[in-house]
């Protein structure tokens, strides 16, 4: 198995693209947070961290436990019952007497508090919030679940929280988020007959698979946007959360204004959200981003070199493979599946179902669908396309997520393989840890499912899949700018209880990936009697059994890239903090532990040129942690970082980075966002 090689042209510029505030101009990420930030005058940039108020927030199968934290907080009712919808759709397969319990406490809640709720069977979360117009053009949308960067598909910025920030919403209409820096996706070219947008994200998660965009925000731009689906966008939205991004945008154009149009005509003049004035709402502001507004980087793909279909796997989204060649190694499959919220809408099925019109699937594989929603599944029984799917020898499955997060019927086994058309092939998601996982369009799914190993429609008529070309790329970055390019005239407001500077001599602990285990042991995360002494003690344990007798209270942790990535567990910041650790500094963070750490008041900045310079210096040294004797002090009024050498007072570096507002440091003084909110509580 070869991951794609491409022509690529790599360009550094020193001022192209840059992170730098400059108020006078906003990309569109920007432009819709700044319409959603509160208590904020001031223009908002990337890197700042501001209060939002969503439009919506949404939650599934998880609401119960972000209900249980909502009443631990001492909250006696809702903000505002409309920003908030139930979507039960992750284990409604499940009939056992706790889930069904779970489910009915849901549901009573929601008529307690007079919460819009969809119940087990109506689809899934992410599809509802489209077609019921909740997540809309222009609009901040969030949802306690990982693929809310669907959203970005009608051009409403989607982005995931975690269930603190849900209990949070609920009980104040608020959270906080800092505005990530935006990578420009620019799609030039157009994408030939036979390939999808399922192929395009995937050849982009296989191509640039460095962590190029990991918690960026994404903004898809270029001259092949205007012919591309929605549907073809809604699926490229969904899977920049496999490519490691935090949202991804696309613009608000003509397509998508005739697509609302469509949709107006379905639902009627009258739905609550999608009507003559939303509709005309969008066509007047046709918000975009300003011209010269600018950009952490831009990566552009020639969708015109995407000769043929693309194959992620196995087990893993950043294997991206042509289907020419995977079709050759005539590798043989058990499973195939049309279900998920990436490609089980109606054109998704249609398409499966032109496929296989007249054939049947092959003896001893299993072939799985389920529609996105109950309402895709009408459309699809009404269009004749479900027939033909079952008529082909498909085993239905009622609307949910179900095989693509391993629950239900027809997981993978041992030794087995699978094709599906969802967005995740981790090892052992979809059943075994000992099966192998691939990822590919609908459309080839289906024709996989009649021949019996991976393969692409043209095969069903005795043709050949097309070969592959490299694909053609362009990746511009920037160097890093001096920190006088960057706007440092304004003066961040400081509260009081809070710290106008933060210092600390800065502890290398050199590795990139360093996972929540490697900071708090799993065989502690679900003892609840653990004292903060005990936290401190194996704080860093599994990574580094030295880091307990060589850190302080007073040292500031500096380490590589995607720190805190696996699991959720908020111990890893917590231990942190039972250390005595007030800051953490990387190259970059993963995004539950970074969301985990402010929730709980402890502060993190991403500076990667810091982590390059030391690297530069320790890359011979293999001690795991290291003490630099670099003195890191951080003035949050200037938002401005410098490094000096302990010893010598020796300038090492100055950074700029996001401003800290009121909001934030409110929320830090009162020890994280449930004392924040419990404030907010008790102030009402």
């Amino acid at each position: 198995m070869t991951t794609v090689l491409m022509r690529s042209k790599v360009i550094n510029l020193k001022r192209g693209f840059s992170t730098s505030s400059y108020v006078q101009y906003q990309n569109l990420t920007e432009k819709i947070v700044q319409r959603y930030a509160v208590g904020t005058s001031k223009e908002v940039h990337s890197g700042d961290y501001v209060t939002i108020k969503p439009q919506y927030c949404m939650s599934h199968d998880n609401t119960w436990p972000i209900a249980t934290k909502f009443l631990n907080l001492g909250a006696t009712k809702v903000k505002d019952n409309k920003q908030i919808v139930f979507t039960l759709d992750h284990d409604v397969q499940n009939k056992t007497d706790k889930n069904l319990t779970k489910y009915k406490n849901i549901e009573e809640f929601s008529k307690k508090f007079g919460i819009d709720f969809y119940p087990a069977g109506r689809g899934i979360g992410h599809q509802i919030m489209i077609e019921e117009g909740y997540a809309f053009p222009l609009n901040l949308t969030v949802a306690s679940d990982s693929h809310s960067n669907t959203y970005g598909g009608i051009g409403s910025l989607g982005t995931p929280i975690v269930r603190t920030d849900a209990a949070s919403i609920w009980s104040t209409g608020q959270t906080w988020w800092q505005i990530p820096p935006v990578a420009r996706v620019e799609l030039v070219g157009q994408l030939p007959k036979g390939t999808t947008g399922k192929d395009i994200i995937i050849a982009l998660c296989g191509i640039f698979n460095k962590d190029e965009v990991l918690n960026h925000a994404i903004e898809f731009t270029g001259e092949s946007i205007e012919s591309l689906p929605i549907d073809y966008r809604l699926t490229i939205a969904n899977m920049t959360t496999e490519w490691g991004a935090l949202s991804g945008l696309f613009p608000i154009d003509d397509t998508l204004i005739n697509w609302y149009e469509q949709r107006l005509a379905k639902v009627g003049p009258n739905h609550p959200r999608i009507n003559n004035e939303s509709l005309a709402y969008i066509k007047n502001n046709k918000v975009a981003a300003d011209e010269q507004s600018k950009y952490a980087k831009k990566l552009t793909i020639d969708l015109s070199s995407l000769s043929t279909a693309y194959i992620s796997g196995p087990n893993s989204v950043k294997i991206s493979t042509p289907l020419s060649e995977l079709s050759a190694q005539d590798i043989k499959i058990d499973k195939a599946y049309l279900v998920s919220c990436t490609n089980s809408r109606l054109s998704d099925i249609e398409a499966a179902a032109s496929v296989l019109k007249g054939k049947q699937v092959a003896p001893g594989v299993e072939f799985y669908v389920a529609a996105a929603s109950s309402q895709v599944q009408k459309e699809a029984e009404a269009s004749g396309a479900w027939k033909t799917i079952l008529d082909a020898g498909a085993k239905p499955l009622p609307s949910g997520c179900g095989p693509c997060i391993g629950l239900g019927t027809g997981l993978l086994k041992d030794g087995e393989v699978g094709i599906s058309a969802t967005n995740r092939n981790f090892k052992g998601r979809m059943g075994s840890k000992d099966a192998l996982a691939y990822l590919a369009s609908p459309e080839v799914v289906a024709a996989s499912a009649v021949l019996g190993k991976i393969g692409g429609v043209e095969e069903l008529t005795g043709g050949k899949v097309p070969e592959a070309v490299d694909p053609v790329v362009e990746t511009i970055i920037p160097e890093n700018e001096n920190v006088d390019s960057a706007d440092s005239s304004s003066k961040v407001e400081i509260i009081d209880g809070f710290p106008s500077q933060i210092q600390g001599e800065l502890l290398l602990c050199n590795a990139d990936n360093i996972n929540t285990d490697g900071i708090y042991p799993g065989k502690y995360t679900y003892q609840d009697d653990v004292p903060p002494e005990k936290m401190a003690e194996v704080c860093m344990e599994n990574y580094d059994p030295e880091f307990r007798h060589i850190a302080t209270g007073s040292d500031i942790i500096v380490s590589g890239y995607n720190f805190g990535t696996g699991s959720s567990r908020e111990q890893a910041a917590t231990a942190i903090l039972a250390k005595g650790m007030k800051l953490v500094v990387a190259g970059s963070f993963g995004n539950i532990f970074f969301r985990n750490s402010t929730n709980n008041a402890l502060l993190t900045l991403e500076i990667p040129p810091l982590i390059n310079k030391l690297r530069e210096i320790y890359q011979d040294s293999k001690e795991l942690t290291i003490r630099t004797g670099w003195l890191l002090n951080w003035d949050i009024p200037s938002a401005l970082v410098t490094v000096k050498d302990k010893a010598t007072g020796e300038l090492i570096l100055q950074h700029k980075v996001g401003e800290l507002g009121t909001n934030l440091q409110e929320i830090i003084v009162q020890g994280g966002l449930e004392g924040w909110v419990k404030n907010e509580i008790q102030k009402e």
